[in-house]
């Protein structure tokens, strides 16, 4: 039973840390309607920045969180510049910025695929030392913290009258364009604030597990769309946009409870991109499968 709780809590603590890469991933899926792959490798450069400034710069880790972020939204940029500017499909540019990353992350760590950061103070660890709680406890207060910063943030931001055109971009771009308005801005912006929150979300797990791995990133944006797709189910009937932007950390969390507790019961940990990809499957197909039933129900009913 022990290990059990141990597991459970380590699983809300990812939950939260990668509920802030799931904030970025619900800002393309949901607002601009746009599946952006940019997410796997802008999470891993969150990562690999981060883990590179701290034990190769002696930067100061909540600065070099920050600079995680910047790097994010750098690659975020790259993916709305090929879209927006050389109009490249969204989809396609997102999987040409994400092949490049993989390269330019390897050259930031050095060459290395992985970069440790046992010896090294990190966000988590200062708050130990001051505080004297334990490491989920640290990780789990913090994790709570920024996403509640990052979740006020979003909801200002989108009220703003820059934000409500972003929104309304993913709604009706035509509509949106006839008031005036740039939608090529609009869309560079929410792909370049989207992987911001990606590379902060990477530069909080890389200080979190203690180290940064060229592949940390991979099935990133899965396990983004699941957390929002079970967020979805779960608060779906809450209108209010900030209720949204909770859901989809309260989907991270639920994601990675569901996991901890499927892996306890034995299932091969190989088999966790499958199990996370048929979440998706299931989530997305169901709705229109029930909606096609409910047409051909009045339909029939209709002819009798």
């Amino acid at each position: 039973m022990s290990g059990l709780l141990v597991s459970l809590q380590d699983a809300v603590v990812q939950g939260v840390l990668w509920g802030i890469m799931v904030l970025g991933v619900y800002i393309t899926y949901k607002l601009l309607d746009i599946a952006d792959l940019t997410v796997d490798g802008s999470f891993a450069m969150g990562g690999c920045v981060c883990a590179v400034m701290i034990l190769n710069f002696h930067v100061d880790p909540w600065i070099a969180l920050g600079i995680a972020a910047v790097a994010g939204m750098a690659a975020g940029a790259m993916t709305g510049l090929l879209h927006t500017i050389f109009e490249i499909p969204a989809i396609l540019a997102g999987i040409l910025t994400q092949i490049g990353l993989w390269s330019i992350n390897l050259r930031i760590m050095g060459g290395k695929s992985n970069v440790p950061l046992l010896k090294t103070d990190t966000i988590m660890s200062k708050f130990i030392a001051v505080t004297g709680l334990s490491k989920q406890a640290a990780a789990m207060i913090i994790g709570i913290g920024l996403a509640i910063v990052m979740i006020s943030f979003l909801y200002w931001f989108f009220g703003t009258e820059i934000g409500s055109a972003m929104r309304a971009t993913g709604n009706n771009q035509a509509m949106i364009r006839a008031q005036g308005v740039n939608t090529n801005w609009t869309k560079l912006l929410a792909l370049t604030i989207s992987n911001g929150l990606v590379g902060l979300s990477g530069g909080l797990v890389c200080q979190s597990q203690k180290y940064a791995d060229i592949g940390m990133g991979t099935g990133a944006i899965v396990i983004g769309l699941a957390a929002i797709v079970i967020g979805d189910v779960l608060m779906g009937k809450l209108r209010s946009f900030a209720s949204k932007l909770i859901s989809a950390v309260v989907g991270s969390v639920i994601y990675f409870v569901i996991r901890a507790m499927v892996l306890r019961m034995g299932m091969d940990a190989n088999d966790m991109k499958l199990l996370s990809a048929a979440i998706v499957a299931v989530a997305l197909c169901v709705p229109v499968m029930v909606n096609k039933w409910r047409i051909r129900k009045s339909y029939t009913e209709g002819g009798e």
